[in-house]
């Protein structure tokens, strides 16, 4: 049987910065992302879908909008921006990251451990594409 994916666009603006890295990077900034999420079952439902489009984006886009969109990832171990997080805007707080908000660990993270807790046990994530820019982009798959 061919492997059949559902692929549901998603996008957010969030703020950055990569804890250590070696050029302007390590300078706070933002990124309108473009996340692409790869769904996939062993079978199909009763009208030959993986999941409706629709519920697909209503088990997953609240969690993106509530903690990631129009707020700053911080890396846990940044102590830097920690210490000035007092002083970020209180209508949205900082997602503090087990990571350091890299693209990759990004797409990582909402593939190992936001996704699968959203979504019903029959559905999987196969692939997750994550656009930083729109010449830059994170591939990580199942």
């Amino acid at each position: 049987m061919r492997k059949i994916e559902a692929v549901r666009k998603f996008t957010f603006c969030a703020g950055h910065r990569v804890y250590g890295h070696e050029s302007k990077c390590a300078n706070m900034h933002g990124h309108n992302y473009c996340l692409y999420v790869h769904a996939y079952t062993d079978v199909l439902d009763e009208l030959g879908r993986v999941i409706d489009f629709s519920l697909l984006k209503d088990l997953l886009d609240p969690w993106l909008q509530v903690h990631w969109d129009h707020t700053f990832l911080v890396y846990e171990n940044d102590k830097e921006l920690l210490a000035i997080e007092p002083l970020a805007p209180k209508n949205k707080p900082w997602f503090i990251c087990p990571f350091n908000p890299t693209a990759e660990n990004m797409a990582i993270y909402l593939m190992k451990e936001v996704f699968p807790k959203l979504l019903p046990d029959n559905i999987q994530i196969s692939k997750i594409e994550l656009w930083e820019t729109e010449n830059c982009k994170v591939v990580v798959t199942h």
